[in-house]
Parts: C-alpha cells; structure tokens; sequence
C-alpha cells in the first residue's frame, strides 16, 4: 500500500490520515483476541490506570507476542510511512492502550514528538504514529482529539506532569491550546475525532497536537499505537527502560499482506521474559558511528 499524491498533500496540510477498516474483521480479531492474556500479566510492561487495576498501557507486545510482532512487520502500516519519511524505518515505541470501559483516564494535551526529544534525544521529528482501532471508536468512548495543522508550528512548549495520570508525559498548557485551536477553526473544525469500526488505521505526526478524554461509557476502546521512526533519526539517549523506548534500530522488514491470517514465522526475543537489560537506564548520550 502507497500514498498517492493527494493523500500526501493532505497529510501535509493536516498532519493525519484516516483509513476506516483499514483491517478486517478477521484480521482484527487474531489481535483482539490476544490482548486479556497481555494485559493479564504482572509485568513492569503493563503500566495501570491510577489507583485501579485496568491497564492503560501495555508496551513492546511485538517482542513477545506473535500476532502483534506479525502487525508490527505489516505492509498496510509500514509502506505509508516509508512514503512519508522517504527511508528506512524502526520500531521506537509499541503501545496497546486501554481505554476501559468506565475507568480509562484521560491523555492530556500533548505531541508525542516533545517526549521523544526532551527524553530520548530523538534529533528531529521524523518520526511517525499509526493507530489502529481494535475496538469500534465513537464519541463515548473517548476517542483520539486532534488539532488540525498543530504539526506546523513544530516543537511547542511543554512541561513534564507527573501527577495527573499513571504515566508521564510532557503536556502542552491550555493557553496554548486554546490558540491552536482558534487557529485550526476554533468551534467549525478546530478539534477532531477520527471514529469508525475496530480495524480502523490513523497516520499522524509526531508534532501533531493531540489528546483524548476519560471514557464514561461501557465500551472499550483498545487501541494499538506503532511509533515508526526513520533509522537515520534514532534515539541517542537510553534515559527510559527499552521495553518504553526500543534500542534496536534494525529496518523492519515488511511480511506478506495476509501475515494476520496466516502464521508466518517471527522472531520474538522477549518470548521466555523480558530481559534484566531492558530495565537499565542512563543519562548519557550515545555514541552515533557514520
């Protein structure tokens, strides 16, 4: 799968690109089915809503769990991204979330790219999101708020909160949302919600603005999110534990489109346990070799 010309300028102008059903409902169930046994585990990978048991976020499914290393090699997500890039890709980041029924909390303001820079050393922003809907996204359950074109003013001022969720993560402030939002067309298209069935894929850009609410209703809203990264763009600081922010910068290699349904052999590192390494943490900066 290829971009055409359209779809280029359109991310471009907007910084997302929707595909409803991007995946079918056959190819979505092998992921779905998978997800009770990961976010079962006792693991440091799931990180939980705070104060409850449900799981707001499992990281690094691909080194462990076959469906989703298969996903993560599949040419439906990567080829639009190489597209984008114009160069090979790396896995940085794999999240399933977990915006549960009644207790999934809110992701606040912010630009995924903020947090790659200021904790990872990622060097610019060529890098990228896909998201793709494992549950049916509607208003009630919380679904993804984008502010349109925020991706142009590039890296925007953020401070890091550590208190409002279970997870860190450096939000923008609301004066400046306000701004961008009054600047993408205020109450007639400044915010967003791309909704559709489970199987549903979004492309967006690691500056653009984004957020979600809390979800009230009793529909869950699963979701999993692939950080793609251009291989000459890697991360130079190894300051969160790898299964956050992956250290392997080897070009993913893309399957067969029917990888979903059929059991193509993957590698799966992490398959017996994660490894001591992947806790250890450091503030230095990496040495980049020409």
């Amino acid at each position: 799968m290829h971009l055409t010309k359209q779809q280029l300028e359109q991310f471009d102008r907007e910084g997302y690109l929707f595909f409803p059903g991007q995946f079918s409902a056959e190819e979505t169930h092998v992921l779905t089915e998978a997800v009770p046994e990961l976010y079962a585990r006792r693991e440091a990978y799931n990180v939980r809503e705070k104060g409850k048991d449900a799981v707001r976020t499992n990281f690094a499914a691909h080194l462990y769990s076959e469906p989703f290393a298969r996903l993560a090699r599949h040419p439906r997500m990567v080829k639009p991204v190489e597209d984008l890039l114009g160069e090979a890709l790396y896995m940085h980041q794999f999240k399933i979330n977990g915006k549960m029924a009644f207790e999934g909390d809110v992701w606040q303001w912010h630009q995924d790219y903020g947090t790659w820079l200021n904790d990872d050393l990622m060097p610019t922003e060529r890098a990228m999101n896909v998201a793709i809907f494992l549950d049916d996204v509607t208003e009630h359950n919380g679904p993804l708020m984008f502010i349109p074109g925020s991706h142009k003013k590039g890296v925007v001022e953020a401070s890091h909160d550590l208190s409002t969720t279970s997870y860190p993560l450096w939000v923008v402030d609301h004066p400046l949302i306000s701004q961008l939002v009054e600047r993408a067309g205020g109450k007639h298209g400044g915010i967003v919600s791309p909704k559709g069935p489970a199987g549903s894929m979004i492309l967006f850009h690691s500056c653009l603005v984004h957020a979600s609410g809390s979800n009230l209703s009793p529909f869950n809203r699963v979701a999993v999110y692939l950080s793609l990264c251009a291989v000459s763009n890697h991360i130079r600081r190894y300051k969160r534990p790898e299964y956050i922010a992956h250290r392997d910068f080897t070009p993913i290699e893309c399957l067969p489109d029917d990888c979903l349904t059929r059991s193509y052999p993957v590698d799966l590192p992490w398959k017996d346990g994660m490894p001591d390494s992947a806790l250890e943490t450091s503030l230095d900066e990496i040495g980049v070799t020409a």
